[in-house]
């Protein structure tokens, strides 16, 4: 919990910010290759989860759960696997029935047409909430962001089937060296079967 009301802390810094145009935030997101860092998790049962977060855009990311959760999540290949403990085969489903696909496309533009629902700033953050406007029944994903320079810093997802989480980004590094391993769910697989 502490370190939920530090990341919320450090949304709400009191540095006053202009709020950041769709058009920014599509480049910055477009211009974001590679990221490692920390992130919190909080699923819509109000449990918490911690781990280190693996990004390489575009559609990839790798969520690696830090105990007592022994969970990975990973997407690459066009799909979406998550890993349980207590399967021995991953649940897997396409990376474009998920609104994460719109973070990890390889060109966002959040100006296309019905794609954002939602846009505002409090001064300290700009909150975009976006969905496939061709599949707006796959839920949306509503993001975070503060600029100088711009920075993603959480999102949450909604599949509109219940499930609400939401990602804390904790200090991360964007541009470090992100090997093509990390996101490859055949290999995983073999390595979570013994």
């Amino acid at each position: 919990m502490k370190k939920i009301l530090i990341a919320l802390f450090l949304l709400a810094s009191p540095a006053a910010a202009e709020k950041l145009s769709l058009n920014a935030i599509s480049n910055y997101l477009n211009g974001l290759q590679t990221a490692k860092g920390k992130f919190t998790q909080v699923n819509g049962d109000g449990s918490i989860s911690t781990g280190t977060m693996y990004l390489k855009r575009p559609g990839r990311v790798r969520f690696e759960y830090a105990p007592p959760t022994k969970s990975l999540v990973m997407a690459g290949g066009g799909q979406v696997a998550v890993f349980d403990p207590k399967s021995d085969e991953p649940t897997r489903f396409p990376l474009n029935q998920t609104p994460l696909k719109i973070i990890l496309e390889k060109n966002v533009n959040l100006a296309r047409r019905n794609m954002v629902t939602g846009h505002k700033s409090d001064g300290t953050k700009t909150v975009v909430t976006a969905q496939d406007p061709k599949r707006p029944d796959y839920g949306f994903i509503q993001m975070v962001f503060t600029g100088n320079p711009v920075q993603l810093r959480q999102w949450i997802v909604d599949d509109r089937t219940g499930n609400v989480t939401t990602v804390i980004l904790g200090d991360w590094t964007e541009g470090v060296s992100v090997p093509n391993r990390l996101f490859n769910i055949q290999s995983e697989m073999k390595k979570w079967s013994r």
